[in-house]
């Protein structure tokens, strides 16, 4: 498995990815980091700091829509 297409922490349950998530639900660019950042958070060094991209891409996609909270 390659390390850039494919290392360990890009794998989920059953051998999905985030990838295919985001393209099963046709997220969008900031839906899709979130997600991605979610998936990942538990397999990576700094849990807290993938969370807060998670959440940073979740507050510009609702800045985007006009509800800036």
């Amino acid at each position: 498995m390659s390390q850039v297409n494919q290392p360990k922490h890009y794998q989920g349950e059953g051998g999905m990815t985030a990838l295919d998530v985001i393209e099963a639900f046709e997220l969008n660019f900031c839906l899709g980091n979130a997600l991605k950042y979610i998936l990942r958070c538990e397999n990576k060094e700094n849990k807290i700091q993938d969370l807060e991209k998670a959440i940073w891409y979740l507050q510009h996609e609702v800045r985007k829509h006009g509800r800036d909270s």
